[in-house]
């Protein structure tokens, strides 16, 4: 087996390495090995610590330049992504909802944290409309106030 096939080798195991940990750290190491595997094959990195140090600068590189920004795409991904099952349905309040503070509202067999959306308090027995989904807590307003 020659060097080639190693750095493509390493390359593959480092992509499969990303692809289970989503950290965007294995990826850049993959570049360094298939940018290694292209020039051991084309013989430019025609010794062992040639090709170890190409490895070493690629993927340092890569991953200085490159890592901020696709980091910074993911999260704004994600963002579009939130989850919005919940929007729209309705509750009822189980604890009060202060102004300012933390009530229960009882939702889908369960009760779950709720917030109010515009500052109000609500009553308990008052129904409620579920207006965005904040981690584990629902933010809710009246139906009156819904739009």
């Amino acid at each position: 087996m020659d060097s080639t096939q190693i750095w493509v080798i390493v390359g593959v195991a480092m992509l499969i390495a990303e692809l289970l940990s989503v950290t965007f750290v294995f990826l850049f190491l993959s570049v360094g090995a298939f940018v290694t595997a292209i020039l051991s094959w084309t013989g430019l990195t025609p010794t062992v610590n040639s090709q170890l140090f190409c490895f070493s600068v690629v993927s340092v590189l890569s991953l200085l330049a490159l890592r901020k920004p696709l980091l910074q795409f993911s999260r704004r991904k994600n963002k579009s992504l939130e989850y919005s099952e919940y929007v729209g349905d309705k509750a009822t309040v189980v604890q009060t909802i202060p102004s300012d503070g933390e009530g229960r509202v009882f939702y889908r067999g369960t009760e779950w944290i709720a917030l109010t959306q515009k500052g109000h308090p609500i009553a308990m027995g008052s129904s409620v409309v579920i207006k965005q989904l904040d981690g584990i807590k629902l933010i809710v307003s009246e139906p009156e106030t819904a739009e």
